[in-house]
């Protein structure tokens, strides 16, 4: 059956969103890797354990951030492939694919909507929650300023401090500072001693072999420019979440098209009469 030009013009809509949804799952991916990848940079065995070590609800936080970026992968390939269907539903006029394409859009639309929602609604709260766990972490088990202690929890927040070039939780401006509270401070340590005021491993440009003779300007008189100022929480907030922006932009985006696809998709399937148009039908609108 032919389309009037309603349906003709709500078929080409159709395979020119398609194509879009396609680029946009494209794109989904794309940035799901890339967090991922920048996840894999942070969440190395010398950092693990801390990670592992910071719950939300019942999630660790290192696997947490891991599932979420694999998620938004499966959900572009997702894309990808209901893309495709509404695609070849459009162009052979074929109402079974179109149906499913157009089922499978509004339980896509409905699942990201909720997301969404549960992201805005939830952020803040997540965010506070993760702050306030590691400075715990960083109050029960930073223990020495060396990557060598019995403690593997106190050995990876040194390894952090020199791989994402951060010190502490929060930023360290002076030798008041969130390690006033650890027991490298209050019990036994450099820190307790006053040879140290931050950790050797908060000094900048040193590295597992370099840092036992970081200068005393930094770890001793805590020189402005001479260490990370920088805190771990906002580090580890900008890595995780540096491509949350183009992520919900995508998401948001292909909500609004996909309102549009539904539409059309039952549009075309109200003016098929069979399950599918002839081939010579199909070539007759071209």
């Amino acid at each position: 059956m032919s389309l009037n030009c309603g349906g003709k013009l709500g078929m080409a809509f159709l395979i020119g969103i398609n194509v879009i949804f396609f680029l946009m799952g494209l794109g989904l991916a794309i940035a799901g890797g890339l967090a991922l990848s920048n996840l894999s940079n942070i969440n190395t065995d010398h950092i693990k354990p801390l990670l592992d070590s910071i719950k939300v609800g019942s999630f660790q936080a290192g696997s947490m951030v891991n599932s979420l970026s694999i998620l938004i992968i499966v959900i572009g390939v997702f894309i990808l492939v209901v893309s495709g269907l509404g695609l070849f539903g459009a162009c052979c006029q074929n109402k079974c694919m179109l149906v499913t394409y157009a089922i499978l859009i509004l339980i896509l639309l409905v699942m990201k909507i909720a997301v969404i929602a549960m992201w805005f609604t939830m952020k803040n709260k997540v965010e506070k929650e993760i702050k306030d766990k590691l400075l715990v972490a960083l109050k029960d088990n930073f223990k020495d300023d060396t990557i060598t202690n019995a403690n593997t929890i106190s050995n990876a927040w040194n390894y952090m401090f020199m791989t994402l070039d951060c010190c502490g939780v929060n930023p360290v401006l002076s030798a008041t500072n969130d390690f006033d509270q650890t027991s490298w401070c209050l019990t036994s340590g450099t820190c307790k001693t006053g040879t140290s005021e931050i950790p050797k491993t908060c000094c900048v440009n040193v590295d597992e072999s370099s840092y036992t003779s970081a200068p005393a300007g930094c770890h001793t008189n805590v020189n402005s420019g001479t260490y990370n100022t920088k805190g771990c929480y906002d580090v580890l907030k900008n890595k995780l979440l540096s491509q949350s922006p183009a992520i919900i932009g995508v998401v948001i985006t292909i909500i609004l098209l996909e309102i549009l696809a539904v539409i059309f998709a039952f549009l075309i399937c109200c003016q098929i009469g069979g399950d599918t148009a002839r081939i010579s039908d199909v070539a007759k609108m071209y």
